[in-house]
């Protein structure tokens, strides 16, 4: 298996693994009383600080996805993991650096740092997309 193919499961399994806790976090809510209604606002903005967090680091995984997804899957169908397999583990882990540093802080730090780690794989994704271009051109 390719470095490629593992980064695109592992991303999926981050998205998974975000919804989980966040589903966990407010049946938690719910059966503790917490939250009577059971009814939760998709941005999180009615939770604790920790379950907007929670729900920040789901959404962002999964607003990234079409980009960061698009491109491993891309270069898994062509046949183009020569390219991507290179900077694959680096951008899981700037993805999964960005996850933890969100659900830590929201210290002006932490925001910059978060940052940091969204330009990497902004950057990586970047790189790719100008790699697979260059065929076309």
């Amino acid at each position: 298996m390719t470095a490629t193919a593992i980064v695109f499961l592992h991303y999926i399994v981050l998205i998974l693994v975000s919804l989980l806790a966040l589903a966990g976090y407010r049946t938690y809510l719910g059966l503790s009383g917490q939250n009577k209604s059971l009814k939760f606002a998709a941005d999180g903005s009615d939770v604790p600080a920790f379950g907007f967090r929670l729900t920040r680091v789901h959404a962002n995984a999964v607003e990234c996805f079409p980009f960061i997804g698009g491109l491993l899957l891309y270069a898994m169908a062509t046949g183009n993991t020569d390219i991507t397999d290179g900077l694959a583990y680096v951008l899981l882990g700037a993805r999964i650096a960005q996850s933890l540093i969100l659900l830590v802080s929201t210290s002006p730090l932490a925001i910059q740092l978060r940052f940091v780690a969204f330009l990497v794989q902004f950057g990586v994704c970047g790189y790719w997309t100008w790699l697979f271009m260059q065929p076309m051109m």
